[in-house]
C-alpha cells in the first residue's frame, strides 16, 4: 500500500534572485510536469524566459516544495515597481495601499494536487511580505484554480491580457496577510 501523500511532509523552501542559477531547472522541470498536457502550446514554451524575467528581479522570492530531494511544487513572484501597479486600472476608487507583490506563478506535480500543496505553497511565499496587497493572473480556462484562489481571500477584479500570444486572464487582488 502507498502512503498517503500531505501538503504537511512536504519541505519548502525558500529562495531569492541570487539562488535562479541554482533553482532555473527545478522550476523548468515542474513547470513541464504540471502542464504536461499543454505543453504543445507556444506561450507555455516559454516558461524558460518568465524564469529568467521574474528571477532576475532583485526582489524575487520563490518558494518550492520538496518531497526528500524531488521537486513537486513552486510559487514565485515580485514587488510591482511603485507606481506602476498595472491593476489599479481595473479598480474605482483603487485602495490607498499600494505596496503590492506581483504572484506570477504557481505549478504543482499532478500526483501531489488535491493535497493542500498550493494553498501551503501560497500562504509560504505570502506569509512574511512587506506589501500591502498581492495581485495574480488566472487563465480562465482553469475556473477551479480561480474559485480556489477566491476561498484564500483573492476577488477578481477585471481582465489582462499581457502578451499577444497569452490568454485573456482574469486578474486577481487579496490584501495580505491573507485570512
Amino acid at each position: 500500500m502507498e502512503p498517503s501523500l500531505s501538503a504537511a511532509d512536504l519541505d519548502i523552501r525558500h529562495f531569492t534572485h541570487a539562488d535562479l542559477p541554482e533553482i532555473r531547472q527545478t522550476l523548468i522541470d515542474v513547470h513541464a510536469d504540471a502542464l504536461a498536457e499543454e505543453m504543445e502550446d507556444e506561450f507555455n514554451q516559454r516558461f524558460p524566459w518568465f524564469v529568467d524575467h521574474w528571477g532576475g528581479l532583485p526582489g524575487y522570492s520563490c518558494v518550492i516544495a520538496f518531497e526528500g530531494d524531488k521537486a513537486v511544487g513552486f510559487a514565485y513572484g515580485a514587488p510591482a515597481v511603485p507606481g506602476r501597479e498595472w491593476w489599479r486600472e481595473h479598480l474605482d476608487p483603487a485602495p490607498a495601499k499600494d505596496l503590492t507583490f506581483s504572484y506570477s506563478e504557481l505549478a504543482v506535480s499532478p500526483e501531489w494536487r488535491k493535497k493542500g500543496v498550493a494553498e501551503r505553497l501560497t500562504r509560504t511565499l505570502l506569509e512574511k511580505r512587506d506589501e500591502d496587497l498581492v495581485v495574480l493572473l488566472v487563465d480562465p480556462d482553469h475556473p477551479r484554480v480561480q474559485v480556489l484562489y477566491e476561498t484564500w481571500g483573492f476577488r477578481k477584479v477585471g481582465k489582462r491580457q499581457p502578451f499577444p500570444d497569452s490568454p485573456v486572464y482574469a486578474v486577481m487582488l487579496a490584501e495580505l496577510p491573507l485570512p
